[in-house]
């Protein structure tokens, strides 16, 4: 019944596209082609972007949190409440690491329901998570070595989701990105 469930769901989302193909483009080598080099220049843009991506919407989210962090501390002025602590800025920016770790994960890692996968979600959503604590901790002091460790872990990290594809190397891989993760 499992087989038969996947395999439903894989013709209902891709059904369209597979007739698509049957019927008009491997007629032609030089379609067959395009829609090849079509969903490489996809990936290709997807993985490029997704790091500038990542790490532009850190910094955004640092700045909208900085700005949200001196309207309460105006208003704490007001109202003689204290000041955010560290310890409070540090759970927001681990909420915000989470936030994002458990986005990939799901998007990347939980659809595919594999054991490896499963390891590889759990190792990203640590990177994402710890990560934006390194990556706040920076921007408030102004510390650029961790400003730019933060991305340079990330990217590290997503290529060696590559080596999962060598056989017999995924548990070396889960390993040694779980590591990579405990580093951040």
């Amino acid at each position: 019944m499992t087989v038969a469930a996947g395999i439903g769901y894989v013709l209902i989302a891709l059904g369209p596209s597979l007739s698509i193909f049957v019927s008009v483009i491997s007629k032609k080598p030089f379609l067959i082609l395009t829609v090849l080099s079509s969903t490489l220049l996809w990936l290709m843009s997807l993985i490029a972007l997704s790091g500038i991506w990542r790490e532009a919407i850190r910094l955004l989210f640092w700045k909208i949190y900085k700005r949200l962090e001196d309207t309460l501390d105006a208003f704490a002025d007001r109202v003689a409440k204290l000041h955010l602590f560290l310890t409070d800025k540090m759970l927001i920016a681990l909420a915000g690491g989470l936030g994002q770790g458990v986005a990939h994960a799901v998007f990347f890692c939980i659809s595919l329901l594999t054991p490896a996968f499963a390891l590889i979600a759990l190792a990203f959503v640590t990177i994402h998570t710890f990560s934006m604590v390194i990556t706040f901790n920076g921007y408030a002091e102004g510390n650029k070595v961790d400003e730019y460790f933060v991305p340079i872990v990330h990217v590290v990290a997503g290529v060696l989701t590559l080596i999962n594809f060598a056989p017999g190397v995924a548990l070396l891989l889960l390993a040694f990105l779980y590591f990579t993760s405990l580093q951040s």
